[in-house]
């Protein structure tokens, strides 16, 4: 039996839980970051086969900006932030004080692409920092790797190693929100956790769940 068939709604809950601290941190980093208030919530986590993954994230022909490591340690895995090519210009402007910086206009300033490995790191660190006290496992971040591209393309190059063993992922899905911005306006950024197959176990063992 595959493990996305062993997995309840209880251990969903426990990711989402560890998702939500994990968004909480990374709210308070970006909104320092950015000076202004920014709030992250998950509103969903969900085990997904990769071409649903990708549908979540507008398609594999959308062109997004794509932060992407490996999880290092005790319980190995990739995360990737994705946002779109918008939303990612504009946090950038505010980062570097550059108006005209935009993601749709190549080729990108090197400040501008430091800037956005630095957003990434703090979003990522945000998440496995929550994910590393819940569970003590040690887990570290490789350095993150940047990528102006469709989804397919993106999600494709990170899958490559585990899509060997499996056709599904756990998704940790996050919406962000600037605080005076509406609902509806809420910017579709995605946060996707894909623990290694053969990381689940560990993770859930820890947390004194079974599998």
């Amino acid at each position: 039996m595959g493990y996305e068939k062993k997995i309840t709604s209880m251990h969903l809950d426990v990711l989402k839980e560890i998702g939500n601290i994990g968004a909480g941190h990374a709210a308070t980093a970006l909104s320092t970051l950015l000076d202004k208030k920014i709030d992250m919530k998950v509103p969903s986590v969900k085990v997904v086969s990769f071409d649903e993954m990708m549908e979540m994230a507008g398609g594999p022909d959308n062109v997004v900006v794509s932060v992407f490591l490996r999880i290092e340690g005790e319980a190995p895995g990739s995360m990737f932030f994705l946002l779109p090519l918008e939303q990612a210009s504009m946090y950038i402007r505010t980062m570097i004080h550059d108006r005209s910086f935009s993601f749709s206009d190549p080729p990108y300033s090197e400040l501008g692409l430091s800037a956005m490995h630095e957003l990434g790191n703090i979003l990522s660190g945000s998440y496995l920092s929550s994910l590393s006290d819940f569970t003590n496992l040690k887990l570290f971040p490789s350095v993150p790797a940047l990528s102006v591209d469709m989804v397919g393309a993106v999600i494709g190059f990170g899958l490559l190693e585990i899509s060997q063993v499996s056709d599904y992922a756990i998704v940790i899905d996050t919406a962000l929100k600037e605080e005076e911005v509406d609902e509806s306006e809420s910017v579709k950024g995605h946060f996707f956790l894909l623990p290694d197959p053969d990381s689940f176990d560990t993770i859930f063992q820890s947390l004194g769940l079974k599998l």
